[in-house]
């Protein structure tokens, strides 16, 4: 019996075995330079104006300080009887020119000249911020003040600022602040310079030059 020849069988060795193709790519791991790009390009899909807009800045005290509301020296009985004599003759002009109103206004200048040189003015507190400058609750920005000066008034040196709305003018007292200190901080954003005096200064000094009484204020 004739024996069948049999082949031997060949066993792939570990170096010819191939690995299937995949025809997706890895995933590579992100970087932090991705993970930046897309919180900004979350941040401006949630804000729609981007930087177009400034960003608020918190307000914060540069400098703060209490001190009288208004200037303030106190008179004697010769003043008010000087003042009194003269606005009654003004008013009597008036009524006999048939300037009834006018003479209304007389009565009120002389009334509101009374409560000022009587009744000495309460403290209160002004603010240097980021934003302006604050007297007790009021605030008056930065952007909308001109010029500002110093005067003695009532031997008392006195701030003086222009400001866009009323009162047109911000009277402020430096309490303890030496002048040059005060000048020097402002001097940063105002300029420093006094303004020509108004009518009413001119016709004040006029009436000074005249009358020997003190009518300053």
């Amino acid at each position: 019996m004739e024996s069948v020849p049999t082949t031997p069988t060949q066993t792939p060795s570990p170096a010819s075995t191939q690995v299937p193709a995949t025809d997706q790519p890895m995933s590579a791991q992100p970087t932090s330079e991705d993970a930046t790009n897309d919180a900004v390009e979350n941040a401006q899909a949630q804000n729609p104006l981007g930087d177009r807009v400034p960003k608020m800045v918190q307000e914060e005290v540069l400098l703060e300080w209490i001190a009288p509301s208004r200037p303030f020296k106190k008179h004697n009985r010769q003043f008010y009887s000087t003042v009194g004599v003269i606005a009654a003759l003004i008013a009597l002009i008036l009524f006999f020119a048939g300037q009834v109103l006018p003479v209304a206004v007389v009565v009120a200048v002389v009334f509101l000249t009374y409560v000022m040189y009587s009744i000495p003015p309460g403290d209160i507190t002004y603010k240097f911020t980021t934003y302006g400058i604050r007297i007790e609750d009021e605030l008056y920005y930065w952007e909308e003040m001109g010029r500002f000066w110093i005067k003695e008034r009532f031997d008392k040196p006195v701030l003086y600022i222009e400001v866009a709305r009323f009162p047109n003018r911000l009277t402020i007292l430096l309490g303890d602040i030496q002048k040059q200190d005060m000048e020097a901080i402002l001097s940063e954003v105002l300029l420093n310079q006094e303004p020509p005096p108004t009518s009413y200064e001119k016709a004040a000094k006029w009436l000074h030059d005249k009358i020997p009484i003190d009518i300053e204020g």
